[in-house]
């Protein structure tokens, strides 16, 4: 390994000197720092950032845990995240909690003894109104973002996140300008106040439009495809006289529309299909599925900002970015045999293009 020792001997130069030249200090000229940085490099000379963080009482080093990355939401969340990191002279250190407590737990504790100077979290949601490890990090003082909806065990931090209750209020809107009072809706776990916002949405927008809500409609289907399509085997076999459905996420509803197409159901002709999340699937589905586009890249960029100030000794204010509505080929009209024969219905007029 080259040390800066190496290279003050190949320059004819001290190893102070050299330290300057490499760190811009100010009492250097332009030229030397030009030659030192130039035979650093042509030498292969790597900082020993550890050591650099000894001396300035920073790694360098941001911790991000999530559920995994196997979930298309936070695929392009990481990328601005890390896109923002790298401009700002940081690396980002990944780990995945797949939903467990423990997981969550043994990562943030990993990365804590890693000595990171913050952390961006995606936390495992659960009823309890506390959690020891958001605790101890409340108590570390350690700069903490949540990424999403805080439940009550992290609501002392600042978080990012998109407006789930408006979004799904605009896709449940959607289908109601479409001529459409049967909706079901498949919700997700119980514990994620994100879940709850989205049937909160869907609920409110029922109300606004004078529709009486009927819970035999609102499905427990969790956040898979395998959920999705268990959710709309069950709502099959009640035959309910549903005219369109609303999945809590894109997968839900993906996994629903497939059993709905197997079983000879057609979209949107016989019945509208509705996401949310605007997963790269979601477009390029059988029948493309319209959906709540979430502002992805913006979280995550929006989550550096915030962890930017924390550094700085500020409180951030929590950001709630809108979801906007993507209008595909998976909604359409109330299918004219479930219309009354005295109302003429009305085409949708969409307001929200792709």
């Amino acid at each position: 390994m080259v040390r800066l020792k190496d290279i003050a001997e190949k320059a004819g130069l001290s190893v102070m000197t050299i330290s300057k030249a490499l760190r811009d200090a100010p009492d250097i000229s332009a030229s030397t720092k030009v030659r030192v940085k130039l035979l650093a490099e042509q030498m292969g000379y790597v900082p020993d950032s550890i050591a650099q963080g000894l001396r300035n009482r920073t790694s360098k080093l941001f911790g991000l845990v999530i559920p995994s990355m196997t979930n298309p939401l936070f695929a392009r969340m990481v990328g601005a995240i890390e896109e923002r990191t790298r401009e700002f002279g940081y690396d980002l250190i990944l780990a995945h909690t797949l939903n467990m407590t423990e997981r969550e737990e043994s990562s943030v504790r990993s990365l804590l003894s890693r000595r990171v100077d913050g952390l961006f979290i995606s936390p495992v949601y659960r009823l309890a109104p506390s959690a020891s490890i958001y605790g101890e990090l409340k108590r570390r003082g350690t700069p903490t973002v949540i990424l999403g909806q805080c439940g009550p065990f992290c609501s002392q931090f600042t978080n990012v996140e998109s407006d789930d209750v408006a979004g799904s209020h605009a896709a449940t809107t959607h289908l109601i300008n479409l001529g459409h009072k049967r909706i079901a809706f498949f919700s997700g776990p119980l514990g994620s106040p994100w879940a709850h916002e989205r049937l909160q949405g869907y609920r409110r927008a029922l109300r606004d439009a004078d529709i009486e809500l009927d819970d035999r409609l609102v499905f427990n289907a969790g956040t898979t495809i395998d959920e999705g399509e268990n959710a709309a085997l069950q709502m099959i076999n009640e035959s309910l006289d549903v005219t369109a459905v609303q999945g809590v996420n894109d997968l839900v509803a993906i996994g629903a529309a497939n059993v709905f197409l197997n079983q000879g159901i057609r979209i949107p002709q016989d019945l509208s299909v509705v996401g949310f999340g605007n997963i790269l699937a979601s477009e390029y589905f059988r029948v493309p599925l319209t959906t709540l586009r979430q502002p992805k890249h913006r979280m995550g960029a929006a989550a550096m900002d915030s962890m930017l100030e924390l550094l700085k000794g500020e409180r951030p204010e929590s950001k709630r970015l809108p979801a906007d509505l993507v209008i595909r080929a998976s909604s359409g009209c109330v299918p004219l045999s479930t219309r009354p024969s005295n109302v003429q219905s009305q085409k949708a007029k969409p307001q929200i293009t792709l």
